[in-house]
């Protein structure tokens, strides 16, 4: 089969034939029909310092797919060829304490589809049974690709009650724009996003943010202001990862606001630990999805009528990945979907 591999420990991916992965005791293997690029993909394309202490070659990339199961492994229940499916990319030990209790995303063990074992930029992959989530309703293909990050925005906008609430969220990349869709879909009274990317703030604005925010001219407080907020925001939704982000969130929360944070720093940086106490600030951190409840949400987010087309603005097939890495990494871009029936 043809599977976009890290075959080498250096800059670049290869499209190469390679075995089609056998189903081991538990799994299901999946035709894969779409995938979506995500930020991790491209550390692992540019073999940064993250990727080199990460993966080890060769690896099959990808981890955001959707595609329709073809064989079934014995004793597996509920699951049957022909069911479109996507999956959840994080593997779980199952013994932890933790997974024990039913929290399985907070598992110490995990391991990730596409850095740790083979991943889904692949004709077939391979997949337990116990991450594979059935799309019993009608959904967009290229959205049902990016369940996944999809996961990662519901998991952090619902980690507080939003409704008639004031949201502030710094970083409008693809998780940022559809955390904010989903934060007005949920009954957000203002949802104002931030970023320096033109590009990036015209595409929340499509799906409804009050005020989509250039940082790089105007300031979160200005922001406030033309929103007519006299306390500040009650939740914040941190997905830049950038330091600047969450110390003017920080400076701009209402006495007991609430903080998720989901971008991933480079490095430490110091924050104002005492406005935190003193304002009574709670901050939260978060990775993945909650196993299944955030997907359960996301489903009934969709049902509902949540539209997700504007985050999606590149469409590929596998064939021409180049050119789909390079936009996804380009900046000037939502999510960037790779067709892998074309």
């Amino acid at each position: 089969m043809k599977a976009l591999v890290k075959a080498k420990a250096e800059p670049g991916l290869w499209l190469m034939d390679v075995p089609e992965p056998e189903v081991g005791p538990g799994e299901v293997l999946i035709k894969v029909l779409r995938t979506g690029i995500c930020g991790t993909d491209l550390h692992i394309r540019d073999y940064d310092g993250w990727a080199q202490q990460a993966v080890r070659t060769p690896l099959v990339l990808g981890h955001e797919f959707v595609g329709e199961i073809v064989e079934v492994a014995a004793g597996v229940a509920d699951l049957a060829p022909g069911d479109l499916v996507s999956g959840e990319g994080h593997l779980i030990c199952g013994k932890c304490r933790n997974c024990l209790a039913g929290r399985r995303h907070l598992c110490r063990s995990t391991v990730g589809l596409g850095i740790g074992r083979d991943g889904a930029f692949a004709e077939y992959v391979t997949l337990p049974a116990t991450n594979v989530w059935v799309h019993r309703v009608p959904v967009d293909l290229d959205v049902a690709a990016i369940f996944d990050p999809f996961g990662n925005a519901v998991h952090t906008a619902l980690s507080f009650p939003l409704v008639g609430e004031d949201i502030l969220i710094t970083g409008a990349g693809p998780i940022g724009i559809m955390a904010a869709a989903v934060a007005r879909h949920a009954g957000a009274r203002q949802v104002m996003i931030t970023d320096v990317s033109p590009f990036r703030l015209e595409l929340a604005e499509k799906v409804g943010v009050s005020l989509a925010l250039d940082v790089s001219s105007s300031t979160i407080a200005d922001g406030q202001r033309r929103l007519g907020l006299r306390e500040g925001f009650d939740v914040g939704l941190e997905m830049s990862g950038r330091p600047e982000a969450l110390r003017d969130m920080i400076a701009n929360m209402t006495h007991g606001g609430r903080i998720a944070m989901l971008g991933l720093p480079a490095e430490e940086f110091p924050v104002d630990f005492a406005r935190i106490v003193t304002s009574m600030i709670t901050l939260k951190g978060i990775y993945g999805r909650e196993m299944f409840e955030t997907w359960y949400a996301m489903s009934v987010l969709l049902e509902g009528g949540l539209d997700l087309s504007p985050v999606i603005t590149g469409r590929y097939s596998y064939r021409d990945f180049d050119a789909a890495f390079d936009d996804a990494a380009g900046g000037r871009c939502g999510k960037v979907i790779l067709d892998w029936t074309a």
